[in-house]
């Protein structure tokens, strides 16, 4: 089963109204009211966008996306989600000058599953990635941010700086991540 993990991002709800419509069996949980424990209980993970910057669920993001690679179980980290994937791992992220929002053009760099063509998406994020870690590919980048897509080392777990959720190709990720 999937679990989403809500961050407060204001686009979750069209995320799981997605999921509901392709009939993908999913829990949806607040990142503040989630039990670490219950982590065996699900085999793929999504990380929800954000609102605001919060401590406490950075901390609980780090620790589906360390469960996710030790016990080798899918992860798609979404806007803040592909940030905190990003900064568990070591990299690091930097708050933009302006807001970043609106349509985009996705350029693939790198063969993958997800997607071999150019996508439009759609970006709303005042903060971005700055840094990989050595354990995290650039899959794809636009013309105003170099890592759109990412990927830990080869395995199922990815990340997108734009949200997938709210555009049709954005969708068709999220379906082929669900469907791996």
């Amino acid at each position: 089963m999937l679990l989403v993990v809500d961050n407060g991002s204001i686009y979750t709800n069209n995320l799981t109204d997605f999921l509901t419509e392709k009939k993908i069996s999913f829990k949806q949980i607040s990142a503040l009211k989630l039990e670490l424990e219950s982590l065996g209980n699900y085999n793929s993970f999504i990380l929800s966008g954000r609102r605001k910057n919060d401590k406490k669920i950075n901390q609980i993001n780090s620790k589906v996306i360390l469960h996710s690679i030790q016990n080798k179980k899918k992860l798609f980290g979404i806007c803040y989600g592909a940030e905190i994937l990003a900064l568990t791992l070591g990299g690091t992220i930097r708050k933009l000058k302006t807001i970043q929002k609106g349509f985009e053009e996705i350029i693939i760099l790198k063969k993958n599953i997800l997607t071999r063509e150019k996508i439009n998406v759609f970006e709303s994020h005042g903060f971005e990635i700055s840094k990989l870690p050595k354990s995290l590919i650039t899959l794809a980048h636009s013309k105003n941010c170099e890592t759109e897509i990412i990927q830990y080392d080869g395995k199922l777990i990815f990340g997108s700086q734009f949200h997938p959720e709210m555009t049709p190709d954005g969708k068709d990720l999220i379906y082929k991540f669900c469907l791996l």
